[in-house]
């Protein structure tokens, strides 16, 4: 196994493990420092490993943090879907 399969399936453990610590924000906090380390970490799969795999841990890591990328889908819908509407 190459080390950045090993560094994502460690990302993924301390995820799971930062979800289950309670939190005062909902965990948003934790969020952004996982996206901030998982960002290099998912180019570095994909560079080692090929798009593919680098697709399934990018698919792996939104459904581990999915309530910003609900946000951020709800966020892209509601700026940018709606420019034809005002024209």
């Amino acid at each position: 196994m190459s080390l950045s399969l090993i560094l994502a399936f460690l990302w993924a453990i301390a995820a799971n493990v930062l979800a289950m610590i309670p939190s005062h924000d909902n965990h948003w906090r934790r969020a952004y420092a996982l996206i901030a380390v998982g960002v290099p970490i998912l180019g570095y799969v994909t560079y080692q490993n090929g798009p593919w795999i680098g697709l399934a841990v990018l698919l792996g890591g939104m459904s581990l943090l999915r309530w910003p990328v609900i946000y951020l889908g709800r966020w892209m819908r509601r700026n940018v879907g709606n420019k034809d509407a005002d024209a």
